[in-house]
């Protein structure tokens, strides 16, 4: 049983390389200690360690870890072990590349609908998802039963998009758009700032 204490959003992010990790070794060996995930991950054994700690005992001293057993664990805590169903909002450069990434499906998020305003692309079908216009959003939502929406429409268009998908019941928003958004407390709001890391990249290869 999982311990009822906020999870720091970074330890979040780090289960999610732990498990792409474990992915990989799990070919090879059956456990893994927290060294050896230290080492493949570039994260600190002890900060490794704290991380896993935040949800129970995981492993045996001297032993290391089941990594079969760790894998299910951090699969069902990440919310995993089921499909999640996600519509792309905006079809254009970025939403199109969106709907042709491959690598949804293999982590078990399942793209059913994409939605636009241009009525050149309705009706259209791209990678056998078939695009809807954005005005039967709350129609789509119910029938494909979305939820989570995946914003990649103009800038200034993306405030009266988050409130179509408030006003259609669809609990999270991931927000590939750089403006900020404002959503009620019930809705779940993570941004995906693609420039911003670019220049976090280029700030950083300036120091060097």
């Amino acid at each position: 049983m999982t311990r009822k204490v906020k999870i720091p959003v970074s330890t979040v992010g780090r289960l999610s390389i732990y498990l792409r990790v474990f992915s990989q070794v799990a070919k090879t060996q059956g456990t893994i200690s927290s060294k050896g995930l230290a080492e493949w991950t570039g994260i600190n054994s002890a900060q490794v360690r704290k991380d896993l700690a935040y949800f129970g005992q995981f492993g045996r001293r001297g032993v290391g870890y089941s990594i079969q057993d760790l894998k299910a664990q951090i699969t069902s805590i990440l919310g995993l072990d089921r499909e999640w169903n996600a519509a792309i909002i905006g079809v254009g450069h970025l939403g199109t590349a969106l709907l042709m990434y491959r690598g949804f499906g293999s982590r078990r998020f399942k793209v059913t609908a994409a939605l636009d305003t241009d009525p050149d692309k309705i009706s259209w079908e791209l990678e056998g998802i078939r695009i809807h216009d954005l005005a039967d959003l709350a129609a789509v939502a119910r029938e494909k039963r979305i939820e989570i929406a995946i914003l990649s429409v103009p800038a200034e268009a993306a405030q009266e998009v988050a409130n179509q998908v408030v006003a259609a019941q669809i609990p999270a928003i991931l927000n590939f758009v750089p403006v900020r958004l404002v959503v009620p407390k019930h809705v779940l709001l993570r941004d995906v700032d693609l420039a911003g890391e670019l220049e976090a990249l280029t700030y950083a290869m300036r120091k060097r």
